[in-house]
């Protein structure tokens, strides 16, 4: 072989390598730390809009560690029966707190909740998801999460399908990305 043809060969092997690293890297960042999801739905307008494309943080879930009330969270739909497999909600309420609608508004612990961010009123829903029970009040069980959208007349949510288990949650959304003239934290 020539200088020149061992020198391509080197060169084309290092490329090669680098894509294969770079690809392998991408892939485990979005197995297991920042994965993007779009929002499929009108529930949590107007803090995130539909269509709106978010990045999921999923260490915190990977390590099993519950998040905390007012963190938006993207998680596994509990209702089979719709056609989104993936959902995107406000945490309400944790494990063993007492979650509670009262006049329109959300009581947990037996306190009001100041929620700027929701539109409308936050009443029980009607229809319940298959094998679905909740009524209020309502101790949210161990290993779960309450969660609700902010658009509360707008929005399927623990009120239809009940807490969500801690391992039904696949990441806390962190950033909205696109559109860009919404570009930011959330």
């Amino acid at each position: 072989m020539t200088p020149h043809a061992t020198s391509f060969f080197r060169s084309l092997v290092e490329w090669v390598l680098i894509f294969v690293i770079a690809i392998a890297a991408m892939l485990v960042v979005r197995a297991f730390v920042l994965e993007p999801y779009v929002v499929p739905t009108g529930s949590m307008e107007p803090t995130i809009e539909i269509g709106d494309q978010v990045f999921a943080q999923k260490v915190t879930c990977n390590l099993g560690q519950s998040p905390a009330a007012g963190d938006i969270v993207v998680f596994r739909n509990p209702d089979g029966s719709s056609d989104h497999d993936v959902l995107v909600k406000r945490v309400i309420a944790t494990a063993g707190q007492t979650v509670d609608l009262v006049d329109g508004r959300v009581v947990v612990d037996g306190q009001v909740l100041d929620e700027p961010y929701a539109q409308g009123e936050s009443w029980p829903l009607a229809s319940q998801a298959p094998g679905t029970i909740v009524s209020f009040p309502y101790t949210v069980p161990e290993g779960c999460v309450w969660v609700m959208g902010d658009n509360r007349e707008n929005s399927a949510d623990s009120r239809y399908f009940g807490a969500v288990e801690q391992q039904d949650l696949i990441g806390v959304a962190v950033l909205r990305y696109w559109p860009l003239n919404r570009f930011g934290l959330l």
